[in-house]
């Protein structure tokens, strides 16, 4: 009976307490304790990127590479800051849904985005000069956009405007930090525009550029392709191995077989690929002169009517990079070729050499010393053996070094970077437009380049 009663009692005043509570209290106790955290939703909601659907998923990602550049011709100096066209500021919009376990289907929209483009200055001007909008100062543009989709156990098929199966063929045996710094591409990159000269004097009435005598109808740099309008295919990966192919407007084809693995201590990427096309690109109007876009420009990015009538581009390479994982100690090296057929009489009897090759090693120690991040020190050795550009040189000579350091700091997902780079070489010129006939050595030129790259 104690117990009972001492139970009741204590029921009892739980029940009055509930009692005095009023629904206004209760109503003010809800509201303090939810207003803070709808006002941070909201906040949140106002803030954050939408998508359409809640099937499709959305990643937006991409990075900001700026540097300074610091150049020396043997006459003139000069130092010039903007987008480092190595690998150019971009942002990228990727999502993906799932249909099956095994089936899926994607797109990739990416957009480039640059102040000054590097790879359009010269010595009269840090500005482009480019009729090619793409090419222009401050501009956004279409870098790529195509759908997928993909299987599990049978690979991807893409369709819109890709990367074809031997784009960045070269520069994507890079797994180091070295690989959106110092690609395959970059020694050329990094000249670009820049003119050319002799004891001192540009060559030319209109002067060469570096681009003139590095031949490969992308980057100046054989053995690769570019971003083009294709239908591709993707295979999935087998004991390391795995499989490209990729098919475009005007019978552009190519193929690509990488393979990517661990053996014992040593981590393994190689890459090589062939491909061909008989479209020479489409000649546009511009000012102040006529520019080439699409297709495969192989002999002139300004005008196709050297390419005509029979056109056809062969292109091809192989690279790879060996890393001994305990110690960081890797070598990057590849080789790569261009062969050009036109059809053309007065083009064919200028096409002397319609070969132009380049090889190149990178060796390189890539540790982490420090607790920002993995630290990579390198050095680079490239050679051109530039075939003829119809109207301008027979064939030319290029010799291309490069070193520098990359650090890169995980906290802030970014890599600072300084490279430096000397080219010499000689052209045999075809006494046509002020250049002179037979071999001309070319004056030294030097460029130090500083920067970085943050990803987000």
């Amino acid at each position: 009976m104690r117990i009972s009663r001492a139970f009741r009692s204590g029921f009892g005043s739980i029940a009055i307490a509930l009692a005095l509570m009023s629904p206004a209290a209760a109503a003010d106790l809800g509201g303090n304790c939810c207003a803070d955290l709808e006002e941070r939703v909201a906040e949140l909601e106002a803030t954050t990127a939408r998508k359409g659907n809640r099937k499709v998923s959305l990643t937006i990602s991409g990075w900001v590479n700026e540097a300074v550049f610091a150049w020396d011709d043997g006459t003139e100096h000069n130092v010039y800051v903007g987008t480092n066209s190595v690998e150019q500021s971009r942002f990228r919009f990727v999502g993906e849904a799932k249909i099956t376990s095994d089936w899926s289907a994607g797109y990739t929209l990416e957009i480039g985005t640059q102040g000054h483009p590097s790879s359009q200055w010269n010595q009269n001007s840090p500005s482009s000069s480019s009729s090619n909008p793409n090419n222009q100062d401050n501009q956004l543009l279409v870098r790529k956009s195509y759908w997928y989709v993909k299987n599990n156990d049978w690979g991807q098929v893409a369709v819109g405007l890709n990367g074809t199966a031997t784009y960045h063929l070269l520069d994507d045996a890079d797994f180091t930090l070295t690989r959106n710094i110092l690609d395959a591409e970059a020694p050329a990159i990094y000249l670009s525009q820049f003119q050319l000269r002799a004891d001192g004097n540009p060559i030319g009435t209109t002067p060469l550029r570096w681009t003139d005598i590095l031949r490969g109808f992308n980057n100046s740099t054989p053995g690769q392709s570019a971003r083009r309008n294709v239908v591709r295919y993707d295979s999935p990966t087998y004991e390391g191995f795995s499989f490209a192919a990729a098919w475009g407007e005007a019978s552009l084809w190519d193929v690509a077989l990488i393979y990517k693995n661990d053996i014992h201590d040593f981590s393994v990427l190689a890459r090589a690929g062939y491909g061909q096309s008989n479209n020479p690109g489409t000649q546009f109007s511009g000012t102040p002169s006529t520019y080439v876009a699409g297709g495969t420009p192989c002999i002139s990015s300004s005008t196709t009517t050297a390419s005509l009538p029979n056109f056809r581009c062969d292109w091809g390479g192989a690279a790879a990079t060996i890393m001994h994982k305990p110690t960081g100690l890797f070598v990057f090296g590849g080789w790569g070729k261009q062969h050009i057929d036109t059809g053309n009489p007065v083009t064919e009897s200028q096409l002397t050499e319609p070969d132009s090759t380049t090889w190149f090693i990178q060796p390189g120690i890539e540790q982490k010393w420090f607790s920002l991040g993995k630290t990579n020190i390198f050095g680079e050795y490239r050679h051109d053996d530039a075939g003829s550009n119809p109207g301008k040189t027979f064939s030319s000579s290029v010799n291309l070094w490069q070193g520098g350091i990359v650090q890169r700091i995980e906290a802030a997902e970014m890599s600072i970077y300084a490279v430096y780079e000397h080219a010499d070489g000689d052209i045999n010129g075809t006494g046509v437009g002020g250049i002179p006939s037979g071999r001309t050595s070319l004056d030294a030129f030097q460029e130090g380049i500083f920067g970085a790259l943050i990803n987000f």
